[in-house]
């Protein structure tokens, strides 16, 4: 029975050829590492994202009335099990963000974003900003007081955009102020157009992936006889190492989610919303505080503080072109200068995370503008380092 039933499938959608493509002769090179895992992990907390959000929206309550106490005390306490569901939520939606940049960083250093790669990294950043607007429409939700003020000041930078920008910030707000309409609008996009997005860039994402192949640690290009003869089988060999780092995760996953899951609710949002009360210093979650620092970097001007942190937040898709370092100049590992600028970058995000949640006065103000400076300095250095690359490759200098 089983036998008929997979020609019968097969004749109509030719299931037999699909497995074919996309797993058994689907051929991944030997000289990957584990952060060639971070890509499936992002799919697999995605998947534990919708699971855990279907259970949590079940209770929640998308009214400014209700929206407080439907997620602290009755999904919280009323409901058997609810605060498991609820703290899945909260750290899934945090080490989204961790596997994103483990993700995004590892394609940087091992140059994923070159030729012919250039889909796949557009696709990747979209997915990225598309998982950055679903956090932040759910952060809203709990209509806590940290959440609502962080809205409340988001929402207002769009005020700054000319001629269009007050009419817009009333248009996303639904009112003046953040308010119902606020909260009703974020919750539609939250559950139904951005996820269902989501899935949409990600199987265009993984289409991109199976066209061009993984790329690899020295960043060398194969051709499908190489991969085929040097390779290893994405199915069974290669999903049985996922499925072992996916087992790893998931022990560290459920450890944050019973005994750590603080880090993920802020102390302050578990107070309500209040209207005329501002925090005395307010702040995104810890994922956003980096493009959050470079917005407060220029504090002696407000329009360059918008324009930084919009920048900041479209520059990465322009990667590919302001590298044009030849091959074979495309992985960290034989570009010296490249990793030098590749892991000050990485400081200077690690530095600007921290600040974003320090108050921006006086040495604090000098040190995110500053640290500001030099996000985009790695962005703007790319060029010049091409250059001097592509002198060493003329020159047979290559290591």
């Amino acid at each position: 029975m089983g036998n008929k039933l997979i020609k019968w499938l097969d004749e109509r959608l030719a299931i037999t050829t699909l497995w074919r493509v996309l797993m058994a002769e689907y051929y991944l090179p030997k000289n990957i590492n584990w952060l060639w895992s971070s890509g499936v992990l992002t799919i697999l907390v995605f998947v534990i994202l919708v699971v855990s959000g279907i259970f949590v929206l079940m209770y929640y309550k998308p009214d400014a009335k209700l929206a407080f106490d439907s997620v602290n005390k009755t999904i919280m306490m009323d409901v058997s099990f609810g605060w498991v569901f609820r703290h899945v939520h909260a750290v899934g939606a945090s080490i989204m963000f961790l596997v994103l940049f483990i993700h995004m960083g590892r394609g940087i250093y091992y140059g994923s974003y070159k030729a012919p790669r250039e889909i796949l990294w557009v696709t990747g950043f979209i997915l990225f900003v598309l998982m950055s607007a679903t956090a932040f429409t759910g952060y809203l939700l709990p209509w806590g007081q940290m959440s609502y003020w962080a809205a409340q000041t988001i929402t207002t930078l769009f005020s700054k955009i000319p001629v269009i920008g007050p009419d817009l910030v009333i248009w996303i707000r639904g009112n003046y102020i953040v308010e119902d309409a606020t909260l009703t609008r974020f919750f539609a996009l939250h559950v139904t157009l951005l996820p269902a997005l989501i899935v949409v860039f990600t199987v265009i994402h993984l289409y991109a992936l199976r066209i061009v192949g993984s790329n690899n640690e020295d960043g060398i290009p194969m051709t499908k006889e190489e991969k085929k003869e040097k390779g290893i089988p994405f199915w069974p060999v290669f999903i049985s190492k996922e499925f072992f780092v996916m087992s790893v995760f998931l022990f560290f996953f459920f450890y944050l989610v019973f005994f750590n899951y603080k880090f993920a609710m802020d102390p302050i949002n578990f107070e309500p919303a209040n209207y005329l009360q501002t925090p005395p210093h307010i702040y995104p979650e810890w994922y956003f505080l980096s493009f959050y620092e470079v917005l407060r970097g220029f504090f002696f001007s407000e329009t360059l503080g918008l324009i930084g942190f919009v920048l900041s937040m479209v520059i990465p898709l322009f990667l590919p072109w302001l590298d044009t370092s030849p091959y074979p100049f495309i992985s960290a590992k034989h570009r010296p200068l490249f990793r030098i600028a590749f892991w000050v970058f990485v400081a200077d995000f690690v530095a600007l995370t921290i600040l974003g949640k320090l108050p921006p006065t006086g040495l604090f103000a000098w040190l995110g503008f500053i640290a500001s400076l030099v996000y985009f300095g790695f962005f703007l250095a790319l060029p010049i380092i091409s250059k001097i690359e592509k002198k060493q490759a003329a020159s047979g200098g290559v290591r």
